[in-house]
């Protein structure tokens, strides 16, 4: 595996490559993070003809270093804490409480800015890939694995493109699987590993899944079962 990636849409084409045995099947559905998961999960569902939604998360900052997560919230009320971080940062309840109900907030506005409309995608007793542009502690991917475990899904694939080993390790043990194309140390970020990690706009997230909505590998083609 050659790094740093070119872009989002090279690692996700490769990323599909790997997810190969999931390939035309109806049974599958691709669910990609916000933002920077999209377009990487956009070209990874074209390459398997999969279905492509999103799965909304956000990262809880820790306070003064909000690159650092102390934990991630998922639609569906689920939230995911780093005991560890925030017992060694002695962060106060009152703290985490007040950034979970701002990021809370912006995961509603971002779930009415890029559905619109559409209609949430049916997961019960589907194969469902969720994907991201990589990982670092992976507070977000885990909090989407126990949103999605209350929805009664066949199966859960963490499918990702780079992450650190401890995290996939750490994910190994809540996904059903995980498929990650590249895991170097000292991992550092997520960005180092591509050539260009611009950040993703809302407008790019609404455009993929318009057009991914739009043509038939994103069509619905899977009913709830009884």
């Amino acid at each position: 595996m050659k790094l740093p990636f070119e872009n989002r849409v090279y690692a996700g084409r490769l990323l599909g490559q790997a997810l190969a045995k999931y390939a035309n099947r109806p049974d599958v559905i691709v669910l990609a993070l916000p933002r920077g998961g999209v377009p990487v999960g956009f070209e990874a569902a074209k390459v398997i003809n999969a279905s492509l939604d999103i799965m909304l998360v956000r990262k809880l900052g820790t306070p003064g270093h909000e690159e650092l997560a102390m934990g991630a919230i998922a639609s569906g009320g689920v939230s995911v804490l780093n005991s560890d971080l925030v017992g060694r940062l002695l962060i106060d309840p009152e703290l985490i409480a007040a950034v979970t109900k701002r990021e809370q907030q912006e995961l509603e506005r971002r779930e009415r800015a890029y559905r619109g409309d559409h209609a949430p995608p049916v997961v019960q007793n589907r194969h469902v890939i969720l994907v991201d542009d990589g990982l670092a502690t992976g507070a977000s991917m885990r909090a989407a694995v126990a949103a999605l475990k209350r929805r009664n899904p066949a199966s859960i694939i963490v499918a990702i493109p780079v992450a650190p080993p401890d995290t996939v390790e750490v994910l190994k043990e809540e996904a059903d699987e995980v498929v990650c194309l590249a895991m170097p140390e000292p991992f550092l970020a997520v960005g180092r590993w591509y050539g260009d990690f611009s950040q993703t706009s809302d407008d790019e997230v609404k455009s993929l899944l318009t057009r991914a909505w739009a043509t038939e590998f994103g069509s619905p083609n899977f009913t709830e079962q009884p």
